[in-house]
């Protein structure tokens, strides 16, 4: 009965958390709509509530946004409407700082997550999952002896928070799995492991490498 029961959890608790998440994601969307003026909202036309209209108003603002910014004209706008706000005491922080983490994180030529790492954290005897975010600043850079690189150490099982941490190259070690996958791995808690590589194909081999190449801290 046990081994029954977990089964059958193990089945349904995936899809049930889901499916919550696509339902309230869908639900935030569908509230924009409540933004129109009455009397133009889809219930209002249709005298139905239809879920996921929502959605595509929202797919539509953002396509019909990039396709506007793609040129001069909309570049000129998209600096002007940033120029008001960097004018605003409060507003023109917290714009600032969010702005340039969505560039970094978001932009195609952006170095955040390109990478999945081991480091030692949170001892010298210890290793942890860390994702690659690019080079220190060069304020911190001048500080410090050798070459270092800028990690985030994700905390399990909640990756949204974490650790910022500037290391030695050295002691670093380049994972042979993609960003998606180490994310699960930390996700899961070391449970959903990476797929397995080729047949034949020695997963260990870059790993001894990178360790003889570089010395233990």
């Amino acid at each position: 009965m046990r081994r029954y029961l977990v089964t059958g959890l193990l089945i349904w608790v995936p899809l049930g958390i889901t499916l919550w998440v696509i339902s309230t994601l869908v639900g935030m969307m569908d509230n924009v709509l409540l933004l129109l003026p009455e009397g133009s909202r889809p219930k209002d036309i249709l005298g139905v509530h239809v879920p996921g209209l929502g959605v595509i108003l929202v797919m539509v603002v953002l396509l019909g946004t990039g396709l506007l910014t793609a040129n001069i004209l909309g570049q000129r706008l998209v600096k002007f409407w940033e120029d008001i706000l960097n004018r605003i005491p409060v507003v023109k922080s917290i714009y600032g700082s969010v702005k340039q983490v969505s560039d970094t994180v978001l932009s195609d030529s952006g170095n955040a997550f390109r990478k999945a790492l081991l480091v030692r954290f949170p001892h010298s005897e210890a290793w942890t999952v860390a994702f690659l975010t690019g080079a220190p600043a060069q304020e911190l850079a001048c500080q410090l002896e050798g070459e270092h690189v800028s990690v985030y150490v994700p905390t399990t099982p909640n990756p949204t928070s974490g650790y910022f941490m500037v290391v030695k190259k050295a002691d670093t070690r380049e994972l042979d799995m993609s960003v998606d996958e180490a994310l699960k791995y930390v996700i899961s808690m070391g449970v959903v492991a990476p797929s397995p590589k080729a047949a034949g194909e020695d997963p260990c081999k870059s790993f001894g490498q990178a360790t003889d190449a570089n010395p233990k801290g």
